[in-house]
């Protein structure tokens, strides 16, 4: 597993850095993990500079970046696969995706925006550009978030539209790697669908299908259970499930996505704002970036 992580000199990228220790030490062989950690600034590489004072500039912010991408490293443990890297683009979202390309990732981590209420996102125009665009998972850290001592729990948000198997798939195997229990979410009940009268009868019904073909992907490789969240908004219905701090939560893109990008929905919005863990928006049927790592995970 690869993940390019946005590392910024602040505590967003300190968060992000935690998330990604978080994932690689939770995976059943953590020496699979490989930790390239990005910073990006912003304008042309120093040799592509229009004259002499940019490239001065440019040079003076790699140099002080250089500094600060040292204390990143050595906030990883030794023995884990890390790399820093310094790069130019025009914006950080630009440079990131431009990262996972180069360096082939299967997942990109990036901090919630610095002015977020504690424990809580609020996705600046960084996350916000990835949760559009991103050809890979993009995980979030909630602002304040610390790395526990092991991921016990990973939570699926599963829908009834096209795309929903994807996300089931990346949930499963991504629990099964790392040995811990998985929860489904059936989010039917928010839906608010037309077809169907009784809302929360039919929720339940869909997680018990959804928990049974869980229950066939997971191959007794780790336990499944499943849960429906009802409330008069998205946000109240998250607020009535119970959250362990060592969790994380993944959820799908909206129809309105393109095949294997990104697109955050209304619904996976107004979780974003409820949730206080962290989050994985896993692209419209997504597909693996090595083919070896089976149906999907991060």
């Amino acid at each position: 597993m690869k993940y390019v992580v946005g590392c910024t000199e602040d505590k967003r990228g300190r968060e992000a850095i935690s998330l990604a220790l978080a994932l690689s030490k939770s995976l059943a062989d953590p020496a699979q993990a490989e930790l390239e950690l990005v910073h990006i600034i912003r304008g042309s590489a120093p040799e592509d500079a229009g004259s002499h004072s940019e490239r001065v500039y440019q040079e003076f912010l790699a140099q002080t970046a250089q500094t600060w991408m040292e204390r990143a490293l050595a906030l990883v443990p030794s023995g884990m696969n890390a790399r820093t890297h310094i790069r130019f683009a025009g914006s950080m979202a630009e440079g990131l995706l431009e990262a996972v390309s180069a360096f082939k990732a299967d997942l990109v981590v990036v901090g919630a925006a610095s002015a977020g209420p504690f424990r809580r996102f609020t996705v600046g125009s960084v996350a916000n550009a990835l949760l559009h665009s991103s050809p890979v998972p993009v995980a979030l850290a909630p602002s304040g978030y610390l790395p526990p001592r092991e991921i016990t729990r990973i939570t699926a948000a599963l829908g009834t539209r096209a795309g929903a198997d994807s996300v089931l798939e990346v949930a499963v195997d991504s629990a099964a790697a790392r040995h811990v229990p998985l929860r489904l979410i059936s989010l039917v009940a928010l839906d608010k669908d037309s077809h169907h009268g009784d809302s929360g009868q039919w929720a339940r019904a869909h997680a018990n299908s959804t928990l049974e073909r869980a229950i066939e992907g997971v191959h007794s490789r780790t336990v499944v259970t499943a849960d429906v969240a009802q409330g008069r908004s998205i946000e109240a219905a998250i607020e009535t499930l119970e959250w362990d701090d060592s969790e994380i939560v993944v959820i799908g893109s909206s129809r309105l996505a393109e095949r294997s990008r990104i697109f955050l929905g209304s619904t996976a919005n107004k979780m974003l704002r409820a949730l206080p863990v962290p989050m994985v928006v896993v692209p419209r049927f997504h597909v693996p970036a090595t083919a070896s790592q089976g149906p999907g995970r991060f």
